[in-house]
Order: structure tokens, then sequence, then C-alpha cells
């Protein structure tokens, strides 16, 4: 019998987008069901978290499991038969989750007001932003990928908002290719990935998502 799996949903949200990339490498079949998150959260998503009430859910095989870094992990043990996605060595394992977790607590919140506020608020945002990404940068180097040759759990937990990188030029006045070029190759690399180039938007229709965002938030 084959696993019955379900992602609770939204096509331009960056966790959601990560667990979707993740299903992807691993070639699992699965159903999306999007949310209509700023009017009404189904009764599913309120019964499979009910918590948070927040997207992604993974729905595997009737069981749920919340918040996008956990399911990626988990993706990665319960098909653990292609494309691993965090090493097996304890230290390169603990080092990978690092950043991953400092992806987590850094980019989303100083992007999401530099995209969604103006003046003094964006502007502190944004020099909070630039540091983390040059952060970012620098640890990723002249590796292909954060975990060297190999695409993994650090990576997808950063390319979602790679998408954000016009509107984040756009709205906050943010030269990517000057501050980080390594990231921007990077980026440019992961797009070649069927699992990234089938799950994000492109640039310019994210940076339209987001401008109807500032317009409803009255900053446009």
């Amino acid at each position: 019998m084959a696993d019955e799996v379900i992602v609770l949903d939204h096509e331009y949200s960056p966790p959601a987008n990560r667990v979707r990339i993740a299903l992807k490498e691993k070639g699992v079949a699965f159903v999306s069901k999007q949310e209509d998150l700023p009017n009404k959260k189904s009764s599913l998503l309120l019964e499979m978290n009910p918590v948070h009430k927040q997207i992604p859910v993974l729905i595997h095989n009737g069981k749920p499991i919340c918040e996008s870094l956990i399911i990626v992990e988990y993706i990665d043990e319960v098909w653990n038969d292609k494309s691993p996605l965090l090493p097996t060595d304890p230290h390169d394992r603990a080092h990978s989750k690092f950043w991953a977790d400092y992806i987590d607590k850094k980019i989303y919140t100083s992007a999401r007001p530099v995209l969604t506020t103006k003046g003094e608020t964006q502007a502190a945002a944004m020099k909070e932003l630039i540091s983390s990404l040059k952060i970012l940068d620098a640890e990723l180097g002249d590796k292909p990928y954060f975990g060297g040759k190999t695409f993994g759990i650090t990576d997808i937990a950063l390319i979602p908002y790679y998408s954000w990188f016009y509107a984040l030029e756009k709205f906050g006045n943010l030269k990517m290719n000057e501050e980080c070029p390594k990231l921007v190759a990077w980026g440019e690399r992961c797009m070649q990935r069927e699992s990234v180039s089938t799950t994000l938007h492109n640039l310019y229709e994210t940076c339209d998502f987001l401008l109807e965002i500032r317009k409803k938030l009255g900053v446009e």
C-alpha cells in the first residue's frame, strides 16, 4: 500500500516551499492542499496543527508533522533510500542543522519587514538582513552548495528566499550582486534543479505577489 502524503501548503510560502522541494528531491508523490491563509484557515489545518495553526504541515498516512525544518528532517529519515538531505557524519550533520536554524531565525525575521514596511523600520531591517546574508555568503564560499557538493537541508532552508531577491532589491534598495555575489550564483545553480524550478515562482511573479501585500498594508 502506497504512502499517503499531503502537504498543507501555500505556493508563495518559503517554509512550505522547503517541504515540497524536499519531497521532490526524494521522488515522493504528494498532494498539495493550498490554504487561503489571509481569509480562513481550513478545518484540516486547525485539526492537524492546533498549537500554531500554521503551514506547512506534512500529513503522512494520517499523522501530522509540523514546522518546516523538522518536516525536512523527517522526510530525510523516512525516505532514506535516495538523495540524502543531511550528512551522516554527526559533526557535519550538526553543522548543517546549525546553518539551517540560522536561516530560519535570521532571514525571514529581517526580510519580512523590508518587504512590508518603510522608513526607519525598513532601514533597520535592511541593515540586519544584509549582515545576515553576508555571513551566509562567507559560509558558502566557493562551494557549489552549503554542504559542499551535495544539495541539502541548509540549501533547502534558504533557496525559497532566492525568489525574494528581486523584490528586496526593488523595495529595499538591496544590491545582491554587489553585497552577496556567491549567494546569487548559488541561487542560480539551485534553480537548475528540477525540485527547485518546479516549486518556486520566478522573481517577477514573486515580486508582484509581495507588491500586492504591500498595497494591502498601505506601505506602497
